[in-house]
């Protein structure tokens, strides 16, 4: 018999680029920048009256016989500028800088190996990009500062085994990453480019570390992969991938306030800028989990391909823009899903394994599409 979830896909994917039945279209439209590892090509796309549909989808990389990896995406708190990570390299990888709308090149800069992830502070002077490094034994990476203006790097940071998940805070403080190989959560102060404390986020020893060193049983590990923090800065949120839940942290104490339970592999999370809807994809369940953070209520919603990556949230709290790699050669999907409703809206196919997804705009019917 087919899974309901299955169902819900097949539903989703014969009205690709379309609200579902019942949907309203929204009157503004809403872009979102899309990175696609196995094709290298970083996809524009837009959602609003008309549909969900892809733009535009740039070239990356330079190696002929093989991908470059593009992996993670973000876009400058300015809007002016977006930035993939292109993990793989020769060896170290590199941090492509665009502008937005036109998708010009601006710069390159070379970073660690198998840069990830990225965050830029609130003034954009500085983006912090988290070096997985998939390289040899497992060892301590780093995380790459560059400075934006001159987009030259400036500092590698030491911080853990595998960092993964990297954002700012709303202050510019402070920059997350965890890690993924050592089970930790690492914060780096940005005016002094240095760790100011890390957290053991193995079960049954969370809590706040002196060294670098964190226990390694494996039955209690965490495997974090991301990490979101509220817009007042009170809260960060870290999956556990290997535990199905998400971690609650108070960010002033760096303690377990509560565990949140989800479905299986919980990966990206992305809070709501009114600080009230936290979204999980859960890319061992082909779903997201959606919380509502007044009440604790858990929703889980079916995405349309396996493989459930990256998410993304409208500045009006409004919609989730999530990303969905898929198997084999399978082209994967943007998904977007009313967080009022609870349920997916529109969908449509991009490019090969989409993963790093990033807001872009918003604009109202009265603005032009371009600036």
């Amino acid at each position: 018999m087919m899974k309901a979830h299955s169902v819900l896909a097949l539903i989703a994917l014969s009205l690709i680029g379309s609200p579902l039945p019942g949907q309203t279209r929204p009157t503004d439209r809403y872009w979102v920048y899309v990175a696609n590892e196995s094709s290298d090509l970083v996809s524009r796309v837009r959602f609003g009256p008309d549909g969900l549909v892809e733009e535009s989808a740039v070239p990356v990389g330079i190696m002929p016989a093989d991908v470059d990896g593009a992996h993670g995406m973000t876009v400058a708190p300015s809007g002016q500028h977006w930035y993939v990570s292109l993990a793989h390299g020769t060896p170290f990888g590199k941090i492509w800088k665009f502008t937005t709308g036109t998708d010009q090149l601006v710069d390159t800069a070379t970073v660690g190996l198998f840069p990830a992830s990225m965050a830029v502070t609130p003034d954009g002077s500085m983006l912090f990009a988290v070096n997985f490094n998939l390289h040899g034994d497992p060892s301590p990476s780093t995380v790459s500062v560059l400075f934006t203006p001159t987009f030259q790097e400036i500092k590698q940071i030491e911080t853990c085994v595998r960092p993964h998940g990297g954002t700012v805070n709303t202050a510019g403080q402070f920059h997350y990453s965890v890690c993924v190989g050592s089970d930790q959560l690492v914060e780096v102060s940005t005016s002094v480019l240095e760790v100011s404390r890390r957290m053991n986020v193995s079960l049954g020893a969370e809590g706040l570390l002196v060294s670098g060193t964190a226990p390694a049983d494996a039955g209690q590990r965490c495997n974090p992969t991301w990490v979101s923090v509220t817009p007042d800065d009170a809260t960060l949120f870290v999956p556990c991938n290997a535990r199905a839940h998400v971690l609650e942290i108070d960010a002033a104490t760096l303690s377990v306030r509560r565990r949140h339970p989800t479905g299986k592999g919980p990966y990206n999370a992305a809070v709501s800028r009114d600080g009230r809807t936290l979204v999980v994809t859960l890319k061992g369940d082909q779903a997201i989990a959606v919380f509502d953070l007044v009440s604790g209520h858990q929703t889980r919603v079916a995405t349309t391909e396996p493989i459930t990556h990256g998410v993304t949230i409208s500045p009006d709290s409004r919609y989730a823009f999530v990303t969905n790699e898929a198997i084999g050669g399978v082209r994967g999907t943007v998904d977007v899903f009313d967080l009022t409703s609870k349920v997916l809206v529109a969908s449509v196919r991009v490019q090969h394994q989409p993963g790093g997804i990033d807001f872009w705009r918003q604009a109202g019917p009265s603005q032009s599409e371009s600036r």
